[in-house]
């Protein structure tokens, strides 16, 4: 089967996509203290930018996040430049004048129901991704045959680059809707080298003309040891210590702060 590749180079088609991607927090819900959670991405993609708050609940209610309003939130970078953001709906505070830019750090600042909470996170320079590839598999098999149940992956293929330690997460997107997988790489046995990784926990079952966008997130390490301790936590849902990811902020709060910086590519399947 022929697959055909592009890339997606249009700006606005890349924030609508991101515009509708949601971030899942998995927590501790045995916790009789509730505790704030704060979710806040900052990015090289035009504004806005969205920092959302919310409280945990008590094991015994239901599973709705109830939305912080009324808080103090902040972003400035290590250059002078700082916004204090509008909150737009319940629990969500927006940006209007910051833009991310690769090579700051940018520190997050909320202050609610007295107390102040904090998390720091540098932005990466981005990676482009070179191919996008589908690889088929059958009962673990590479290359079964067209008779046989074929489980097919995006597998991701980029140059990384040798100066720093990189860390990546990658959001695949099959025909406009996110998929919940969480999906990382580090260049620590690779650094500088093509890597080539397989976005192999969604089972896909592809049809002629969907579309499926690969963004490649370049992340700090803060942030990538949210998404594993995260990643880890789902795998251990019988685990009978449930426990939280390692947040970036400091006084309790759950959840991250990111800067990154992102490059993507699409793929329509013929």
């Amino acid at each position: 089967m022929k697959k055909h590749f592009f890339n997606l180079s249009n700006w606005l088609i890349i924030t609508l996509i991101l515009s509708s991607c949601t971030k899942v927090i998995d927590i501790d819900l045995n916790s009789v203290s509730l505790q704030l959670v704060i979710e806040g991405n900052i990015s090289d993609l035009p504004v806005p930018y969205t920092i959302n708050l919310s409280k945990t609940v008590n094991f015994s209610e239901t599973n709705v996040f109830p939305p912080v309003s009324g808080a103090i939130v902040k972003i400035s970078d290590n250059t002078g430049n700082s916004e204090i953001l509008t909150e737009t709906s319940p629990g969500i505070y927006t940006t209007s004048i910051i833009q991310g830019t690769p090579g700051k750090t940018y520190t997050l600042t909320v202050t609610s129901e007295g107390k102040n909470y904090e998390a720091v996170s540098t932005m990466p320079f981005s990676v482009n991704i070179d191919t996008l590839t589908i690889q088929e598999f059958c009962n673990g098999i590479q290359g079964a045959g067209a008779n046989n149940i074929i489980a097919e992956y995006i597998n991701v293929q980029f140059n990384d680059s040798a100066e720093i330690n990189n860390y990546y997460r990658f959001i695949q997107i099959n025909n406009r809707v996110q998929q919940d997988d969480i999906f990382l790489v580090d260049d620590h046995l690779q650094n500088g080298k093509t890597i080539s990784n397989l976005l192999a926990h969604t089972i896909n079952n592809f049809q002629p003309g969907d579309t499926v966008t690969v963004l490649l997130q370049t992340i700090d390490i803060g942030v990538y040891e949210y998404f594993r301790t995260l990643s880890q936590l789902r795998s251990a849902e019988l685990s009978s210590s449930p426990s939280n990811p390692l947040s970036n902020f400091n006084n309790g709060a759950l959840g991250y702060f990111s800067a990154y910086s992102v490059r993507s590519k699409t793929i329509v399947i013929p």
